[in-house]
């Protein structure tokens, strides 16, 4: 295994426009380049539109599915969140509602009886203003936006910055950072969805994935977690093997908890659990390719995703439709459910606090 030459010539940011909005807001795709890889993000949703990345030969495609206009991310209920911002909660909370400090909050519910990703008007959905960065550190984009108290019936005003950076090493670096001025909950995350075969290439069962996870939350029917960190030895979650395992390998194994999800949709304890800095989590590898993507977060949890929800109705980037399990989500965070679970790792921010998170994508190939 090498490291990544750099293919893509290093480039400052740079502003196009991307499209406009039904209420007439134009929308920005910024493009920026370095460390071999080339990245398109919009101001909508901070959405990573495309990211490229060199393979074993040199030759770049992007391993990130998205659209290449406007109107299929701006449809009501057309995009399932690709390449997007999440929040102000990732992942689900049960029935919608949650208790803090003895008061009742009620969330729109968006899956089934249930609230995901922020509820149906998540900072998906949301504009955020950008700013270019371009030092010796790194390439990148700071994302901001406010979220007035009351927004999708959380508590407190939030106020959200996300750092996008492309280093020297080849890696895309995620940072996160949120303050509030009441008491609130806040679960970050954002939702590429990867095919490191390329975009629109097909299904992603023979990537080979590997977990430094020992632990996951099972769920129920309707994809709550039951609140057991029960051991994935002996299961279709075990990918702790240091050579990983092809997700494809057992998803169709007529396991109970794939059957709920029609595929994996689980959240992943991570050995590490809540770092101050990121520790190592996973690695996934494309053999056809030879790209391989090695993932640190500072979160205590990966939940992984094999797009079970692409029907084909969508078609990407590249002309093709997008079909269940064209890719696989690992979505760093605190856990499903937090706000309902006192034994998980606590998702609450108060006044005077500070959240921090942090994922790096470090991307080599051969």
């Amino acid at each position: 295994m090498s490291t990544m030459k750099p293919r893509i010539a290093a480039a400052p940011p740079a502003r196009t426009p991307f499209g406009t909005l039904p209420d007439g807001t134009g929308v920005d795709r910024w493009t920026l380049a370095r460390g071999g890889l080339r990245l398109a993000v919009l101001s909508l949703g901070g959405i990573v539109q495309s990211l490229e990345v060199p393979d074993r030969d040199g030759q770049a495609a992007n391993v990130s599915l998205g659209f290449d206009h406007l109107a299929p991310y701006a449809a009501e209920g057309a995009s399932p969140y690709l390449g997007a911002l999440i929040g102000r909660y990732g992942n689900r909370i049960d029935g919608g509602r949650f208790t803090l400090d003895g008061q009742a909050y009620t969330l729109p519910v968006n899956s089934g009886a249930h609230s995901l990703h922020g509820g149906t008007t998540g900072f998906d959905r949301r504009l955020w203003d950008v700013t270019p960065f371009d030092g010796p550190e790194g390439t990148g984009l700071t994302l901001r936006r406010t979220s007035p108290a009351g927004e999708e019936g959380y508590p407190g005003t939030l106020t959200v910055r996300v750092d996008y950076t492309l280093t020297d090493s080849a890696a895309f670096r995620i940072d996160y950072t949120a303050e509030t001025d009441a008491p609130t909950v806040v679960n970050l995350t954002s939702h590429i969805y990867w095919n490191l075969a390329g975009e629109g290439s097909g299904s992603v069962e023979d990537h080979v994935l590997r977990l430094a996870a020992a632990r996951y939350t099972p769920v129920g029917p309707t994809l709550i977690p039951t609140g057991e960190l029960a051991p994935v030895a002996g299961t279709p979650f075990d990918f702790t093997a240091p050579a990983g395992k092809p997700l494809g390998r057992e998803l169709r194994a007529g396991h109970e908890q794939l059957r709920y999800a029609q595929g994996y949709d689980h959240n992943l304890v991570l050995d590490a659990g809540v770092t101050a800095d990121p520790a190592y989590a996973a690695t996934l590898t494309d053999p056809r390719s030879g790209r391989r993507m090695e993932l640190a977060t500072t979160e205590p949890g990966v939940q992984l995703y094999t797009a079970n929800f692409l029907d084909g109705s969508l078609t990407g980037s590249a002309g093709r439709a997008y079909r269940q399990g064209d890719a696989v989500c690992l979505e760093t965070q605190h856990f499903p459910d937090s706000p309902n679970r006192p034994a998980f790792p606590s998702t609450v921010l108060r006044p005077g606090e500070r959240y921090r998170s942090s994922t790096v994508h470090t991307f080599t190939a051969g």
